[in-house]
């Protein structure tokens, strides 16, 4: 009996798991904050499985090299708007069940108007894991900081396809020039691109490659 009470104190006693994420826009000054899955304006036309506000939770290495970009980029008046960070497990399934509901095509117009949804998982927009989970990946573009204007980047964040990859011929020269400006000022600070999506990037020394996080986004 003294045994057992002597290990539930130990138990009260220990300290809570400390918190693998800090809020991006407390880090990085300036940051513009849209995320779309805590609302509507996204492919699937509703807020996503758990996310319960709109903040932009990182890794705090994720976070500080976010910050390095900002200050980079200052000179030139620009800076970042994120429109996703870390993304829960409960959301990715979330995109996995919309995905396979062939009747669920209300958003196709403005999100995936040349690609079949049926596809969506075998081109690799749509997935049963995702490195957001990691807490170390960001989807982000390029703001003007003196108005917040998103510069052209030839299509919209998440748009399902081909010409939403970084070195896509299907965009002008204007909007290529902004997405391999972004892409070299992320791979400057120690962010990977994915060449599938202009926005899409994952810290290369994330401190959980192989662990995914479920907790809400609160």
């Amino acid at each position: 009996m003294r045994a057992g009470l002597t290990g539930l104190l130990l138990a009260a006693a220990a300290p809570a798991a400390a918190d693998p994420f800090v809020d991006a826009a407390g880090i990085v000054p300036g940051l513009a904050v849209e995320m779309r899955y805590a609302g509507s304006d996204n492919f699937v036309g509703r807020p996503i499985a758990g996310y319960e506000a709109p903040r932009c939770l990182l890794t705090p290495p994720a976070a500080h090299a976010l910050a390095r970009v900002q200050a980079d980029l200052a000179p030139e008046g620009l800076g970042l708007k994120v429109f996703d960070c870390y993304r829960p497990v409960r959301a990715v399934a979330d995109f996995a069940a919309w995905a396979r509901d062939p009747a669920d095509t209300r958003m196709k117009p403005a999100y995936y108007p040349r690609t079949d949804k049926a596809d969506l998982f075998r081109l690799g927009y749509i997935a049963e894991r995702s490195s957001h989970s990691r807490g170390s990946t960001v989807d982000l573009t390029l703001v003007r900081r003196a108005d917040g204007t998103e510069l052209d980047m030839g299509t919209p964040f998440d748009l399902f396809d081909e010409a939403s990859a970084t070195d896509s011929n299907l965009v002008g020269p204007a909007a290529r020039a902004n997405r391999l400006r972004l892409r070299a000022v992320m791979i400057r600070a120690g962010f990977v691109p994915y060449p599938q999506e202009w926005w899409h990037f994952t810290l290369k020394d994330e401190p959980f490659p192989t662990r995914a996080f479920d907790r809400p986004v609160r």
